[in-house]
C-alpha cells in the first residue's frame, strides 16, 4: 500500500518542471497516461474468471450417415458418469443414439484453463502487460533528465533561480523604469554631443588653428553615454531584504552561468532520450501490427485429454477477444500520435541552435543592451522555457546583464552612503586641504558631489566609477586620485574636469586601463600615471596623444620603462617637471630629453642607470636633478654640469660612488647637494668651494674626516654625516654659523667642540651612536635648540647642567625649521 505523503509527493514533479516541459513533453505525458490507463484497463479484462469457454466437437458417424459413433454404455475408465444414481426399471428408457457431449462441471473448467494456455495465442494473453511495460518506459524516457544525477542537480538548480528572477521585485523595477530612461536619455544624450563638440572644437582651434576636425573626433574618445544636466527620475529605493535579494541572485546566476555553459550533457541527454522514444515507437508499431490480426473470438483446441474426458477436439471461444483487439487499436492510434509527437521533436532539437542562445530581441526592447548570448546546457534551457513562456527568459535575462546589476548596486549604494556618513570620512592632508578617499566600493555615491568643499578626491578598487553632471557643483575640486579604477565621465562633467581639474592621479596595471578621456583635459597641470608602460605597451598611449595636454607642467610616470616614451615630445614645450620612477628595468633610451628645453627638474630613480646621462646636459633651464637609487659609481661628467647655469640641486644619493671628482668645483650654483648612501671615503677640498651650497647630506657613506674647509661654506644651513666613520669634529664646521640642521650621530666622535655654542640659528641637533663622555655646557648657547630635537642618549642629557636642561628644555621663542 502507498501513503498518501508517497502518492501526494509523484504529483510534485508537474509543477516543479513545467516550465522546462515544452507542449509536446505534456502531450506526450498525457498520451502515456491514456496508454497506462489502457494497459491497466486491458489487465483488469485478463483477470475475469471465464477467458476461454470451450464445447467439445463430435466427430463423425463410421457409417456414413452422419450421426456420431456411439460410445460404450461404459464410460470411459476414471469418468464418473454424470447421474450415478440408478433408476427403476418401470422407467427406464432405451438409451439415446449417438455420442454423450454433457461432460461434468470441473472438466470444462478444466478443459478452458488447457485450452487457454494451449489454443490461445501468446499476443491475446499478454498484450496488457507489453503494453503496461512499454508505456513505463516510454514515461520513464521522458523524465529521465529530471531525474537523472548529473542533470536533476543542473536542471533543479535552474528552475529555482528562474523562479526567484521572476518574481523579484527588481526584475519588476528594473523593466518598468528602464523604458522611461531610452526617450529621455536619447533627447539629452544629442544636446551634450552637441555641446561636447562645441566645446572641443573651441579648444582644438585655439591650440592649433590649422586642424580641420575636432579633437574629440579625431581622438576617438568615447565618453558615457549616461544622463547630462536633466536628471531621469532615480528608481525606487528597495527594501534592504529585497535589495540583499538581488544581489544574491546576481552572484548566484553568474555561478550557475559559469557552471552549466561548460557542457552540453542536458542537451545531449534530451536527445538521446527523444531519440530512444523514437526508436521505441518505431519497434511497438512494427510488431504489434504483426500481432493485431491473431486476436481472434474462435480458436479450436486439440489438447490430448482424450482419455479424461473422451473427446480430442474442442471448439473454444476468446470472451475478451473482441474487447481486447478494440483495445489493441486504441493502443496502435495512441502509439502513431506518440510517435508523430517524437518525430517533431527531433526535428526541433537538430534543426536549430539550441547550443546558442540570443538576447537579441530582450537588448532591443530594453536598455540592457549588454546582456551577453549564451551557449551549451545554458542556451538549451532557455530555449526550452522559451516553449513554456517567452516572458521568462526575458526577466531571466536582467540578471545576466552588468548594467542591471550596476544600477542595483547604485541603489545599494546610494542608500547606504549618504551625504552625512561621507562627511564623517573627510580628513585634511597635510597640506590642509579637505580629502575624501573612497575605497573598495561598488561605485561613487551621488552623495560625492554635494561636497562641494571637497578639493581631493581619491577613488581606489571602485570598478564602476562614473563620474556624474553633478560634479560640476564641487567648484573647489582640484585633484582626482583614480587608483586601479577605470573611471567612465559624462560629457558634462568632462567638461567641467576641463576647466577646472589640476592634478590627476592614475594608478593602473594595464595601460588599456588609463581613461581616454584624460589625454583631453586641456587645463591639466600636473600628471601622475603608475602602472606598467613597458616598451609593449609604449604605443598604445601614443594612440591618445598628450599634445592636448597643452598647460602640463608635471608628468610624473612610476613604471617599467626602458626608454622615454616618444609621444612625451608633444609636451616638451611647457613641460617643467618630468619624474620617472622605474622598478628596476634599465632605462636605455633618454635623448629624447634634449627636446625638453624647458624643463626644471628632472628624476630618474631606480633606472639601473651606470652613469649620468649626457643628454641632460642640453637642459639649459635643469634646476634639479635627481639620479637616486642607481647604480653610477663614477661623476666624472659633473664638469658637464657647468654649463647649466641654473641647476642649484643635485641629489646622487643611493649610489654607488666612490669618490667625488676634483671638477665639483665647476658647478657654482650648486645650492643642495645630496650624496647620502654611497661608498665615498673622503671628501676633497674642491667641495667646499661651493660658496652657495645650503644643504649638504653626506651621511651613510665611509668618510672619516671631515676637512677644516668645510668652514668655507658660510652659506651651510643643514650639514649631515651621519653613519661614517669620523672621530673628530672640526672646528671650523662652527664657523658656518647658518646651521640649523647639524646630524653627527653613529660616528666614532669622542666629544664635540666647546665652539658648538657659536651656532645661535641651530634647531636640530643628532649625536646619538656616538663615543662621547659629556656634552658641552655651551649647548645651552643655541637658544632655538629644543630637547625634542637633540637626539642624544638620556645620561648624556642627564649630565649637563640643570641650568642648560632648563635652558633647552624651554619652548623657544622664535622657531623655523629648514626643509
Amino acid at each position: 500500500m502507498f501513503t498518501l505523503t508517497e502518492v501526494a509527493s509523484l504529483n510534485d514533479i508537474q509543477p516543479t518542471y513545467r516550465i522546462l516541459k515544452p507542449w509536446w513533453d505534456v502531450f506526450m505525458d498525457y498520451l502515456g497516461i491514456v496508454m497506462l490507463m489502457l494497459a491497466i484497463f486491458s489487465g483488469t479484462m485478463q483477470l475475469t474468471k471465464d477467458q476461454v469457454v470451450c464445447l467439445p466437437i463430435l466427430e463423425q458417424a463410421q457409417d456414413g450417415s452422419g450421426a456420431a459413433p456411439l460410445m460404450s454404455k461404459r464410460p470411459p475408465k476414471g469418468i464418473v458418469p454424470s447421474n450415478p444414481f440408478p433408476q427403476s426399471s418401470a422407467f427406464m428408457q432405451p438409451p439415446p443414439k449417438g455420442v454423450r457431449t454433457k461432460l461434468d462441471f470441473q472438466q470444462y473448467v478444466f478443459v478452458n484453463q488447457m485450452c487457454y494456455h494451449v489454443a490461445l495465442p501468446w499476443y491475446s494473453k499478454y498484450f496488457p502487460y507489453l503494453a503496461l511495460i512499454h508505456t513505463i518506459v516510454l514515461m520513464v524516457s521522458s523524465n529521465f533528465w529530471f531525474k537523472y544525477p548529473k542533470t536533476s542537480s543542473k536542471v533543479e538548480h535552474f528552475v529555482s533561480i528562474l523562479g526567484k528572477c521572476f518574481e523579484s521585485p527588481w526584475t519588476t523595477k528594473a523593466l518598468s523604469e528602464t523604458a522611461c530612461e531610452d526617450s529621455e536619455e536619447n533627447k539629452q544624450r544629442l544636446a551634450g554631443a552637441s555641446t561636447l563638440l562645441k566645446h572641443l572644437s573651441t579648444s582644438s582651434e585655439e591650440g592649433s588653428p590649422n586642424q580641420s576636425a575636432p579633437v574629440g573626433n579625431k581622438s576617438g574618445v568615447a565618453f558615457s553615454a549616461e544622463k547630462l544636466v536633466s536628471e531621469v527620475p532615480s528608481m525606487t529605493i528597495l527594501d534592504k531584504k529585497d535589495g540583499e535579494q538581488a544581489k544574491a541572485l546576481f552572484e548566484k546566476v553568474r555561478k550557475f552561468r559559469a557552471h552549466v555553459e561548460d557542457s552540453d550533457l542536458i542537451y545531449r541527454l534530451y536527445a538521446i532520450q527523444t531519440v530512444i522514444k523514437t526508436v521505441k515507437f518505431i519497434l511497438i508499431l512494427c510488431y504489434t501490427m504483426t500481432f493485431v490480426a491473431s486476436i481472434d473470438f474462435d480458436h479450436v483446441c486439440e489438447p490430448k485429454i482424450k482419455h479424461l474426458t473422451g473427446y480430442s477436439k474442442f471448439h473454444c471461444t476468446h470472451n475478451m477477444a473482441f474487447m481486447l483487439k478494440k483495445l489493441l487499436v486504441c493502443y496502435i492510434a495512441l502509439i502513431c500520435v506518440y510517435g508523430i509527437i517524437c518525430i517533431y521533436t527531433l526535428f526541433w532539437l537538430f534543426r536549430r541552435p539550441l547550443k546558442e542562445y540570443s538576447f537579441e530581441k530582450v537588448r532591443e526592447e530594453s536598455s540592457f543592451s549588454d546582456i551577453p548570448d549564451v551557449k551549451n546546457d545554458f542556451a538549451f534551457l532557455l530555449h526550452m522555457v522559451d516553449q513554456y513562456d517567452l516572458l521568462y527568459s526575458k526577466r531571466f535575462g536582467v540578471f545576466l546583464s552588468e548594467v542591471s546589476e550596476n544600477k542595483l548596486r547604485e541603489i545599494s549604494l546610494n542608500h547606504e552612503w549618504t551625504f552625512e556618513k561621507l562627511r564623517q570620512h573627510l580628513t585634511r592632508n597635510p597640506q590642509d586641504k579637505l580629502e575624501l578617499h573612497l575605497f573598495m566600493l561598488s561605485g561613487v555615491p551621488d552623495a560625492v558631489f554635494d561636497l562641494t568643499d571637497l578639493e581631493i578626491l581619491k577613488l581606489e578598487l571602485i570598478p564602476e566609477a562614473k563620474i556624474t553632471a553633478k560634479i560640476s557643483q564641487m567648484i573647489n575640486l582640484q585633484e582626482l586620485h583614480f587608483y586601479h579604477c577605470p573611471a567612465k565621465v559624462e560629457q558634462t562633467a568632462f567638461i567641467f574636469l576641463c576647466d577646472h581639474l589640476r592634478c590627476l592621479h592614475v594608478k593602473f596595471t594595464d595601460v588599456a586601463e588609463i581613461p581616454s578621456w584624460v589625454y583631453l583635459l586641456k587645463n591639466l597641470r600636473e600628471l601622475y600615471l603608475v602602472g606598467n608602460l613597458n616598451s609593449e605597451n609604449n604605443k598604445l598611449i601614443g594612440l591618445e596623444s598628450l599634445r592636448d595636454l597643452r598647460h602640463l607642467k608635471i608628468l610624473h610616470l612610476k613604471s617599467n620603462l626602458t626608454k622615454i616614451p616618444t609621444n612625451i615630445t608633444d609636451l616638451s614645450p611647457h613641460l617643467v617637471r618630468l619624474v620617472i620612477h622605474n622598478d628596476g628595468t634599465k632605462l636605455l633610451v633618454l635623448n629624447t630629453l634634449k627636446k625638453m628645453i624647458n624643463l626644471a627638474e628632472l628624476e630618474l630613480h631606480n633606472c639601473e642607470l651606470e652613469r649620468i646621462p649626457h643628454a641632460i646636459f642640453s637642459l639649459n633651464n635643469l634646476q634639479e636633478l635627481d639620479l637616486k637609487s642607481n647604480n653610477i659609481r663614477t661623476i666624472e661628467e659633473v664638469i658637464s654640469f657647468q654649463h647649466l647655469k641654473r641647476l642649484t640641486c643635485l641629489k646622487l644619493w643611493y649610489n654607488k660612488i666612490i669618490n667625488i671628482p676634483l671638477s665639483i668645483s665647476h658647478v657654482k650654483n650648486l645650492e643642495s647637494l645630496y650624496l647620502s648612501h654611497n661608498k665615498l671615503e673622503s671628501l676633497p677640498s674642491p667641495l667646499f668651494t661651493l660658496l652657495k651650497l645650503r644643504y649638504l647630506d653626506l651621511s651613510h657613506n665611509s668618510v672619516a674626516v671631515i676637512p677644516p674647509e668645510v668652514g668655507f661654506l658660510q652659506n651651510l644651513q643643514h650639514f649631515a654625516i651621519t653613519g661614517n666613520k669620523v672621530e673628530v669634529v672640526p672646528k671650523q664646521l662652527f664657523k658656518c654659523v647658518k646651521l640649523r640642521t647639524l646630524c653627527l650621530g653613529h660616528n666614532c666622535i669622542t666629544s664635540i667642540p666647546e665652539k658648538i655654542g657659536h651656532l645661535s640659528q641651530l634647531t636640530h641637533l643628532e649625536l646619538k651612536g656616538n663615543c662621547l663622555d659629556r656634552l658641552p655646557v655651551q649647548l645651552g648657547h643655541c637658544s632655538l635648540l629644543n630637547r625634542s630635537c637633540l637626539l642624544v642618549e638620556d645620561h648624556l642629557f642627564d649630565s649637563l647642567p640643570i641650568e642648560v636642561k632648563e635652558s633647552i628644555n624651554q619652548e623657544p621663542t622664535f622657531f623655523v625649521r629648514y626643509f
